[in-house]
């Protein structure tokens, strides 16, 4: 039995969480502080407006919490039924994805929830079956996977600046929804979202990562490119949706001009496509520790120890 918290220890519990949260306030307060970078023109993209729409921030923590405290019954729960689940997130460049991944795997054990997100193939990978360097991220009992970005690049970026050949594209058509039939006879468990956001929302975006040194290293000659062929990306968008929205898995679009209601809303969504529960746990007894008399702790020399600036 483990002694009860003493008052003290409960202090410090308590701000063990506090800097467990301050975490998400770190992140939130980056977003606030990109809409204030020098160089954004207040009257091209009404930045007053926009504050205005923002959601409460008591009401985002509030939530995201709960969410994230229901994300760590999922996980449990994934472990304890041994499933396999794959969540792809695809959309335009600066959609929102990273940032919804990131909340997603943030209270969660990394061993079972991971992040897949692949270069570009190599010499070698452009000659083998177009899925085979996806497959080797698919998750094993008890695992999530989410792709940031996916196979779904052939559909989109790779068709739009040329990397592939119509027949290519042709190809994967034909070759996509069998195999994620496939996967899905395999007992893996497929949900799929496409962040949209709208032209105006993507050049604010951009613009923010132009202005903002701490964001530019995101915004890469792709990401240049991609906004003069928005249109293009468009109609590749509509093709890819159209002929790969399947009832073994299916698209889900998640409108993503607001980021923290883009979270809240895929993160939510995700949660009601499992019929989860509680899972049993044998209850943790902290053992007392083992003392011996012939034990010494050495000091460690001072030179050795860093810097305490802060």
């Amino acid at each position: 039995m483990n002694p009860p918290a003493s008052p003290a220890d409960l202090d410090r519990i308590k701000e063990e969480i506090s800097d467990d949260f301050d975490e998400e306030l770190e992140l939130e307060l980056e977003d606030a502080r990109l809409e204030d970078v020098e160089g954004i023109d207040d009257e091209e993209f009404d930045l007053e407006a926009r504050r205005s729409r923002r959601l409460d921030r008591r009401v985002y923590f509030r939530e995201l919490f709960r969410l994230q405290h229901e994300l760590v019954r999922l996980q449990d729960w994934v472990v304890h039924q041994g499933l396999r689940v794959v969540v792809i997130f695809e959309g335009r460049d600066s959609a929102g994805k990273g940032g919804a991944i990131k909340r997603i795997t943030q209270r969660l054990n990394p061993r079972v929830c991971r992040v897949a997100a692949l270069p570009a193939p190599n010499e070698r990978e452009r000659t083998q079956w177009y899925f085979q360097r996806y497959v080797q991220h698919l998750p094993a009992a008890g695992e999530i996977v989410l792709f940031d970005r996916s196979w779904y690049n052939r559909a989109g970026v790779e068709r739009v600046m040329g990397f592939c050949s119509e027949d290519d594209v042709e190809e994967f058509f034909r070759s996509v929804p069998e195999f994620e039939r496939m996967l899905a006879r395999s007992g893996i468990i497929l949900i799929k979202y496409w962040f949209s956001i709208t032209d105006e929302e993507q050049q604010f975006r951009f613009a923010l990562r132009i202005h903002d040194p701490l964001k530019q290293w995101k915004l890469s000659p792709m990401d240049v490119e991609s906004r003069r062929m928005w249109e293009d990306y468009t109609r590749a968008k509509e093709a890819m949706l159209d002929r790969t929205h399947i009832p073994e898995a299916p698209w889900w679009v998640v409108a993503a001009d607001d980021k923290k209601r883009a979270r809240l809303n895929c993160i939510d969504h995700l949660l009601s496509q499992f019929a989860y529960t509680d899972v049993p746990k044998a209850a943790v007894h902290l053992p007392d520790r083992v003392r011996h008399d012939d034990y010494i702790r050495h000091p460690v020399p001072d030179e050795m120890y860093v810097s305490a600036k802060f």
